[in-house]
């Protein structure tokens, strides 16, 4: 399947904003957000020009597309899929994302960053309810456990980004037992519960797509 394998940090200078894309670099003073660097392909003096309706729109839509490491085919996919749930399609777009078994993965530390859970996802490293899935877009449900196999338990990599539960904890629908390397979904997230996304305006991506 066809990525994205050009630098992160240029993305988030492309969106202004940081994207978590690389783990504890974007907490770091190497981040180049915190460095105020100017978006690629513009000087440090230039000056903004005025986006139009279509263009914040879009904007909105990339941030959150590329803060998932998704290609548009992907998104507008899980987009489709929101628009047919019910409910509020904006709020069912967050919940499908953060649904994803990569993001997941992510979530629960086994990973820093999504890219890094993607690929173990993708080798086998993750068990669902106790079968081994390496689809990254598998949506997960109430009540899944997700589980590190047995076997990739020693990789440095996973213990590494397990540190990050001692400081940070996880999401309150999620459960994690850092030393079995095992954790359940207790419900799926609602949009309030995605703090990370505090800035994402999701109704414009719906008004995006609805032109």
């Amino acid at each position: 399947m066809a990525r994205y394998v050009g630098p992160s940090c240029r993305l988030c200078r492309a969106e202004h904003t940081k994207l978590f894309l690389k783990g504890e670099r974007c907490n770091s003073p190497k981040c180049p957000i915190n460095k105020k660097r100017p978006a690629p392909g513009k000087g440090p003096r230039e000056r903004m020009k005025k986006m139009s309706d279509y263009g914040i729109q879009l904007r909105e839509k990339q941030k959150l597309k590329r803060m998932y490491m998704l290609l548009e085919k992907q998104f507008k996919i899980l987009f489709t899929k929101a628009e047919r749930m019910k409910g509020i399609t904006g709020e069912n777009l967050i919940t499908l994302l953060e649904s994803r078994i990569d993001n997941i993965v992510y979530r629960m530390h086994f990973a820093s960053s999504r890219s890094q859970a993607r690929q173990l996802v993708s080798h086998g490293h993750v068990r669902v309810n106790g079968r081994r899935v390496t689809i990254p877009s598998y949506l997960v449900r109430e009540n899944d456990v997700i589980e590190v196999q047995e076997a990739s338990k020693k990789l440095v990599n996973i213990k590494e980004s397990l540190k990050q539960f001692s400081r940070s904890g996880v999401s309150p629908w999620l459960e994690l037992n850092p030393d079995e390397m095992k954790g359940k979904v207790l419900a799926l997230p609602r949009r309030s519960d995605v703090t990370e996304l505090a800035d994402v305006k999701e109704h414009l991506i719906v008004e995006l797509y609805s032109r």
